[in-house]
Formats: C-alpha cells, sequence, structure tokens
C-alpha cells in the first residue's frame, strides 16, 4: 500500500471534520426572536424627550427597482425587501420618540371604524354615547422618503492557491444600499430635516479541494467550503434604524424637538454621533480618511546596514544608523533632514567610518492610508569620520551626493509611524575608498528600518470632544429659542 495514502485519508478527515465549524445545518431550527443591528444599540440608548411626537408613516418602500443580481442568468427577485415601512414603523416605536399612527393601511382601519358604527347602530339600542367612537390621532410630522439605491458588486475580489490539484480559494463582494428619510410638518408642509444613510452589504466564498492520484488506478478526490451572504433585510433594517437616529439628533442640535432633560444633549450617544458625522465628511465613498494623517514636523531614529559598492571587491555589509528631522508641507510632500553614520567595508582591504548629512524629499503614493509606499531622493554632503573624536571632523575631505529609492511607512497609530527604505547614495567622487580607478564613481546602498515619531499636535483629543459638547449645547439651545 502506498506510505502517501493515510496522510491523503488524515487530510480528508480533517477537511470532513471543520465541516461542522462553517455553520453547515444539520438539523431545522425553530422560529426565534427577530435578530438585532448593532444601530439599534443607540437608537434605544437616545435620551428621552419632553413630550413624544406623533408621526405617521403613508409609503416608505423600496424605489430602486433592483433585481437580485445573479451569475447564472435573470433573477426577477427583488434585491430589496418590499416591507421597508413596518421596518420604519418599529424602528420609530423603539426609539422612544415617536407614537406611530397608522397611515399605510388606513381604508382598512376606517372600513373596520365604519363596521363598528353601524353595528352600534343597529344593535347597542338608544344610547347614543357608546355609539360614539374616539377620533383618530392626527399626525405631527410625516415621515417620508425610501431606499433610493442597491449598489451591486461596488468590491468585488478573491485570492486562491493551488499546488499539484491541491489548494483552496476565497471570494468576496460587497453591495451598497442607501436610505433616505425626512421629516414633514403637517402644519405647515415645510419639510423639517431630511438624512441620508448607506449600509455595505458583505458576500464571502471559501472552498479548499484535492483532487490526485494516490496509487495506479487510485484517484482521491475531496473539496470543501461555504459561503457567507449577509442579509440584505437586515442591512435595509439597520440603515434605516441608523436613519432614524440621525433624524432625532439632527432634531435635537437644530431645536426642532426638545429633550426632557436639556444636559442630555452632552451624552455619549449624541456627541458620538457628532463625532462620528465629523469624519464621514472626511472620508470618500470607501470610509477611508482622505484628512491629513501625520502631524506637521517629527522626529525619525533609524538602523540598517550600508553596502559599499566601489574599487575594492569582496564587500560587506556594515552596520548604520542615524536620525532624521521631518516636516510636512501637504499630504503628499514631507521633507527630511537626514544625519547617519555608518562603516563601508571589504572583507580584507578597506573599512572606515564614514557621515552622511542629506536633505530628501519623499512623494506618498497613498498619504491618506494607515500606510504608503513612497518615492524618496535629495542631495547631502559625505565625509569620512574621525574616530578619535566624537563630532564631525569638517578637515576631512567632504563630497557630494545624490541620493534616492523608495520605501514604505506604516502608522501605528496618530503618533507613531514605523518606516522601512532602501537608498542608493551616490558620491560625486571615486577617491571615497583612497582608490581610484575605473570609469564610475563609489557609491553605496542603504537599507534602513526606523521609528518616525510625530510631535506637531494638530489637536487635543479630550479639548476637542470638550469643545464639541459645548458646540452642540450652544447650537441645541440657540436653536430651540428662535424656533419657538
Amino acid at each position: 500500500m502506498n506510505k502517501i495514502l493515510p496522510l491523503y485519508l488524515l487530510l480528508l478527515i480533517l477537511i470532513s471534520g471543520c465541516v461542522p465549524y462553517f455553520n453547515q445545518p444539520i438539523t431545522e431550527q425553530r422560529a426565534e426572536i427577530g435578530a438585532e443591528t448593532p444601530a439599534r444599540k443607540n437608537l434605544v440608548g437616545l435620551p428621552e424627550p419632553r413630550e413624544k411626537i406623533v408621526a405617521a408613516v403613508y409609503k416608505f418602500r423600496d424605489q430602486t427597482g433592483q433585481y437580485k443580481p445573479s451569475e447564472t442568468g435573470a433573477n426577477w427577485s427583488t434585491a430589496v425587501t418590499q416591507g421597508t415601512t413596518s421596518i420604519l414603523l418599529k424602528a420609530i416605536e423603539e426609539s422612544g420618540w415617536f407614537i406611530p399612527i397608522e397611515r399605510e393601511g388606513l381604508s382598512n382601519l376606517l372600513n373596520e371604524r365604519k363596521i363598528i358604527r353601524s353595528s352600534r347602530a343597529n344593535y347597542a339600542g338608544q344610547d347614543s354615547k357608546q355609539q360614539l367612537l374616539p377620533p383618530l390621532l392626527f399626525a405631527g410630522i410625516v415621515l417620508e422618503g425610501g431606499v433610493i439605491s442597491y449598489d451591486a458588486n461596488v468590491i468585488t475580489g478573491g485570492a486562491g492557491l493551488m499546488y499539484f490539484s491541491a489548494g483552496g480559494s476565497g471570494q468576496y463582494r460587497q453591495d451598497r444600499v442607501t436610505v433616505y428619510l425626512r421629516a414633514i410638518s403637517t402644519s405647515n408642509g415645510r419639510i423639517l430635516k431630511t438624512v441620508y444613510t448607506s449600509k455595505m452589504i458583505l458576500s464571502q466564498k471559501l472552498d479548499a479541494s484535492i483532487f490526485r492520484y494516490v496509487k495506479f488506478k487510485r484517484l482521491l478526490e475531496a473539496e470543501t467550503g461555504f459561503t457567507y451572504n449577509e442579509p440584505s433585510e437586515m442591512a435595509v433594517k439597520e440603515a434605516i434604524e441608523k436613519a432614524v437616529e440621525s433624524l432625532i439628533i439632527e432634531g435635537v442640535i437644530e431645536g426642532l424637538w426638545d429633550l426632557k432633560n436639556p444636559e442630555d444633549v452632552n451624552t455619549d450617544v449624541i456627541t458620538n454621533y457628532v463625532e462620528e458625522k465629523e469624519d464621514n465628511q472626511e472620508s470618500d465613498f470607501f470610509d477611508q480618511l482622505i484628512t491629513k494623517r501625520r502631524r506637521k514636523f517629527g522626529l525619525g531614529f533609524n538602523t540598517g546596514a550600508w553596502l559599499y559598492m566601489g574599487d575594492y571587491s569582496h564587500t560587506e555589509m556594515e552596520v548604520m544608523g542615524g536620525a532624521s528631522l521631518l516636516y510636512d508641507s501637504q499630504s503628499f510632500m514631507q521633507y527630511s533632514l537626514n544625519l547617519s553614520r555608518g562603516d563601508l567595508a571589504t572583507t580584507q582591504h578597506f573599512q572606515r567610518t564614514y557621515n552622511s548629512l542629506d536633505f530628501t524629499a519623499k512623494y506618498r503614493l497613498l498619504p491618506y492610508k494607515d500606510w504608503t509606499p513612497y518615492l524618496e531622493g535629495g542631495v547631502g554632503l559625505f565625509s569620512q569620520h574621525d574616530k578619535s573624536s566624537y563630532t564631525i571632523d569638517l578637515s576631512n575631505k567632504i563630497h557630494t551626493q545624490a541620493l534616492y529609492g523608495a520605501g514604505v511607512e506604516f502608522l501605528l497609530n496618530d503618533r507613531f509611524g514605523l518606516n522601512f527604505s532602501i537608498l542608493n547614495h551616490y558620491i560625486f567622487s571615486d577617491e571615497i575608498d583612497g582608490l581610484k580607478q575605473g570609469n564610475f564613481n563609489d557609491y553605496f546602498w542603504e537599507g534602513k528600518i526606523g521609528i518616525n515619531f510625530y510631535f506637531d499636535k494638530l489637536w487635543d483629543r479630550s479639548k476637542k470632544k470638550k469643545n464639541r459638547k459645548e458646540k452642540i449645547r450652544k447650537k441645541s439651545k440657540k436653536d430651540s429659542t428662535s424656533t419657538k
């Protein structure tokens, strides 16, 4: 028997054993209470209103006309649930700010009231007081809007690896649903506020397989995998709940409705919403910040190696170290003044210590992301170092040099960045190693890793949060007074 066969059987058992991990259903599930979304926590955690608002929703429907995306052919099922009115009514009820009244099925309600009045008139006798029905509530505001967009395949991608007919792959796709909600005053028809929210819908597919002959006329074939599709109904529900939360908080800030306790305007739910709104204005479509990520000034400390390339052969890589003064003029550009020291050496004939003082400019390719590759270039001075002194010996001959290279920086937080780079130092001289021969000047390579510390504070977070709370309090008080 082939000795490799037990290994394949073990692999098959492991793959089969992982299937329950992928939540493969093996029994039927009973009815249960519907799942809640993360947005509901903030919605039910809003501060109490001074008085609840009677709100009517006539129609809040799918306005996209979008069908479910399909790779196999036409699909006539709608991409968005058609019960968005019910979702909105539940959201405004749970918020604690509104008294929802029935308007979607108003004709059914009126017909039922007619039946009640007719029955009482015919069978209740002469007591006219028992024949009266209380009046219907009328709304202070009407909520309108709908699901106005469903964008399929906003982001798609995947990766896979196959080796000798064994491997796996993964794919993902993101769709996007967009909701608009507006509040209209029934007294004068004025649109009080309009809000807009969106939610990404994630779909994932992972699979693994093996197809191999383990012995003559013995074929091993196994496969497993799973697909995850985020329910579009839950995405729509979360977007609507977020819209209701936005409508309430925007109304509080602008003085459209009042809090039971005016000091609640500085609760975390409201201040976090305002902070989220400010960050959203500084982000792009994919929630990537499009504002300056690094502070204006900084210090860099690095270490690495120099690799001499000159007239001697058998070069060696020697340790170097240095420091940099950083200045950001704009998001794409950074300028730095660098001082570094290291050795250039070969295995036998040559080893000396040198100082390098240079000025470089970096052009960042992705300045708004947490990590960015960059191109670097500059000019500087290069001289031999006197080991008997801790200072730079200006009596040694100073050479000019040009630098060029590339690197990448990873922001660890708003203060520190991790930097990797490779530079070429081209010396405008062929005498730094004491030997002048050939048609080319001496040069060396520099590879280094460093940490950048950005110390120019663009803002103080605690102070900014305090100022934001004070700004919200003043604005809500001012708008409330002017509205009244």
